[in-house]
């Protein structure tokens, strides 16, 4: 129980630090670059993505000692399949609701964090095949 706990809590840091991440990259190539929101989504989830593995194979899922590329591979599918929800309702919502962008990628990104984390643990980063 300690060890999901610990799990937990490094997930949400690891987490928390690729979210804003994602948002900020995004932000920025919509403000200062002038990149279309749906298209700086994706390069804050790509920037992001580099984050969200580092932390999570070396802090979260630490002690499940998969193998670096297995682990790789896997959760980039994992990251990718929340990616393309998030792409899709982000796109759905951009253009049904009258929510800011910003605020809108914000909500989507801590909606996704649930499945990140489930898949995670009992997929991309389990030691054995």
């Amino acid at each position: 129980m300690l060890k999901l706990a610990a799990q937990i809590g490094w997930f949400v840091i690891v987490g928390c630090a690729a979210a804003a991440t994602h948002w900020a990259v995004a932000v920025a190539c919509v403000a200062a670059g002038g990149l279309d929101p749906l298209l700086a989504n994706v390069v804050g989830w790509l920037t992001a993505f580099c984050v969200s593995f580092a932390g999570h194979y070396r802090l979260t899922f630490r002690h499940q000692h998969a193998p670096l590329p297995r682990a790789a591979r896997r959760f980039f599918a994992v990251s990718a399949l929340g990616f393309a929800v998030n792409e899709a309702a982000y796109a759905l919502l951009l253009h049904t609701t009258a929510i800011r962008y910003d605020v809108l990628l914000a909500l989507i990104l801590i909606g996704i964090a649930v499945l990140t984390f489930i898949l995670g643990r009992c997929w991309a980063f389990r030691r054995t095949h």
